[in-house]
């Protein structure tokens, strides 16, 4: 099985935007072709697993991390928007399809603590996210066991635009972050309504890392979009 060295993620760049390539706005019919595309480009593949109730809509499977682990050893960091009956077996299908990190949320409230030991357990890099309307303060207790901290700055899945509070936002959740032992590297990703006239607001609030999607997969010139992202 393709897969990144160990500490990758301590390795991911700190002189430039962290680009996570969202598979969610990708062609699924040629996934091969796309990965071969955005390889030269992605510091992370990023997978969007919803059971379209913790999230309207059904997304991605674990056959579709496995397809991506084949062809490539990037590495794949899995959002999953899962009700909490189903979280821990998500977690393990997952993991064993080839996920690196897996990302879930703070409002699985009954099991956000297990998931995330059992994340660890399993030797990958553990995340946790919050929706626009979840206080960033509900990160603190979660950062000593997370690598990943996501806040979404629009609902999710949704096409309007990004909410005034989502600079603020990353501000706080920047200063918990900073509280945490330096040899304990977090990296802070934004991710919900990623556009050219947001990502440089996002940055300037501290996003060290984007999920972004139709702003690289549709963009008509993939490097000179990475060159731009890369400036910020």
């Amino acid at each position: 099985m393709n897969r990144p060295a160990a500490g990758w993620i301590d390795r991911l760049p700190t002189d430039h935007l962290i680009t996570e390539f969202s598979m969610w706005s990708s062609d699924l019919l040629r996934i091969a072709d796309e990965v071969a595309r955005i390889e030269p480009y992605a510091n992370v593949i990023h997978i969007d697993a919803s059971d379209g109730v913790f999230a309207d809509t059904l997304l991605m499977f674990p056959e579709i991390v496995a397809r991506i682990r084949s062809i490539t050893d990037k590495p794949i960091h899995v959002h999953l928007m899962v009700g909490e009956p189903a979280l821990i077996n998500q977690i393990n299908q997952f993991a064993a399809a080839g996920a690196d990190a897996i990302s879930i949320h703070a409002e699985n409230t009954l099991l956000t603590d297990s998931g995330i030991a059992r994340i660890n357990e399993l030797g990958l890099v553990a995340g946790v996210v919050l929706k626009v309307d979840t206080p960033v303060a509900k990160l603190i207790r979660h950062l000593p066991r997370v690598q990943l901290v996501t806040l979404f700055g629009a609902g999710i899945g949704e096409r309007e635009g990004i909410s005034q509070s989502a600079t603020q936002r990353l501000e706080e959740a920047r200063k918990y972050i900073a509280g945490v032992p330096s040899d304990h590297r977090i990296v802070l990703v934004a991710d919900g309504a990623i556009r050219e006239d947001t990502v440089p607001l996002l940055r300037k609030a501290g996003a060290q890392a984007i999920v972004a999607g139709k702003l690289v997969f549709d963009a008509p010139d993939l490097g000179k979009r990475m060159e731009w992202l890369k400036s910020l």
